[in-house]
């Protein structure tokens, strides 16, 4: 993500307005992972003022939230003390993640890999290889561009080519966000 668009997500998040990505709303995609896994270990990426870390927090998941707007990560340890639940927040990269180890059951991944750069998405999808758990889900939500050159984020079918050759498509639910821009819900769990 190159520099002028990491400054407009610190600034938005400093302002706490103008979010729209921001809803406060756990889409019921996830609340419906909840309802049909028991409780264990997550990774939100890109987790951003914490909405989705406070219900599964809530429900009894062991949370990890990251994400590079350490104006997000504020925001989002406020909320946790209001709602009372713990959860472990760190400002870092989705292409670093700095002292994150061990197996998750569940990575998941609202609006964050879709603006990255390729060369990222690379270096992401090695994290997420390594961190999910053998009986685990990556959850990921992502915006669909018709072709590569548009513009804005987004991710085209060679880009979610590059996650099948990695791990295993369970599921796609095609749709559209309230932009009415085409989206996607993808389940995916390890290769092996």
């Amino acid at each position: 993500m190159d520099l002028l668009r990491r400054w407009i997500f610190h600034f938005r998040y400093s302002l706490r307005r103008a979010i729209p990505w921001d809803t406060g709303i756990t889409p019921p995609e996830v609340e419906e992972f909840i309802i049909n896994h028991p409780p264990g270990r997550v990774l939100d990426l890109g987790c951003g003022t914490g909405t989705n870390i406070i219900t599964l927090a809530r429900h009894g998941w062991q949370a990890t939230g990251v994400d590079f707007a350490w104006s997000a990560i504020r925001i989002a340890r406020w909320k946790l003390q209001q709602a009372g639940v713990a959860a472990d927040l760190r400002v870092d990269s989705v292409t670093r993640l700095h002292g994150i180890n061990g197996s998750f059951d569940l990575i998941l991944d609202i609006g964050c890999f879709h603006n990255l750069s390729s060369e990222a998405r690379l270096v992401y999808l090695e994290h997420v290889e390594r961190l999910l758990d053998p009986l685990g889900t990556y959850l990921l939500y992502v915006h669909i561009k018709p072709k590569a050159a548009d513009r804005g984020p987004g991710v085209v079918e060679a880009d979610l080519a590059q996650i099948t050759a990695r791990l295993r498509l369970i599921s796609r639910q095609d749709g559209t966000d309230r932009g009415h821009r085409p989206s996607a819900w993808l389940t995916y769990s390890p290769a092996s």
